[in-house]
């Protein structure tokens, strides 16, 4: 198993699955400019080796996030700073539907202010 599978597979299901299905929905939305690498322990997303986002878990919120580089450009109501200087996160609910369309439209944002 390579780190990035060890991430996932140490998550409890449902939120594994979940969080799966969220990663091939992010690789898939780009699939010659998105990659994704483990830093810091974590799945980050790159685009076109440039951050892009990552999951984490918030022990504050008890929730799995995805943070978003560049998230202070971001105008979203769902997104969180708080201390944050680059980056905004977006809470995941397991107990609602995924909001993919809105994290794959935060992403296309993201990608406008990376210089490739």
């Amino acid at each position: 198993m390579n780190p990035i599978q060890e991430y996932f597979y140490r998550i409890e299901e449902p939120d594994r699955s979940t969080l799966l299905f969220l990663r091939k929905k992010i690789l898939e939305s780009d699939t010659e400019n998105i990659t994704e690498t483990l830093s810091f322990g974590l799945p980050f997303f790159k685009y076109k080796k440039k951050m892009l986002c990552y999951f984490y878990y918030s022990k504050k919120y008890k929730k799995h996030y995805v943070s978003f580089y560049h998230g202070d450009r971001l105008d979203d109501p769902q997104l969180l700073q708080e201390d944050r200087k680059k980056f905004k996160i977006l809470l995941i609910d397991m107990n609602e539907d995924l909001p993919v369309e809105l994290i794959l439209k935060l992403i296309n944002e993201v990608k406008q202010y990376i210089k490739a």
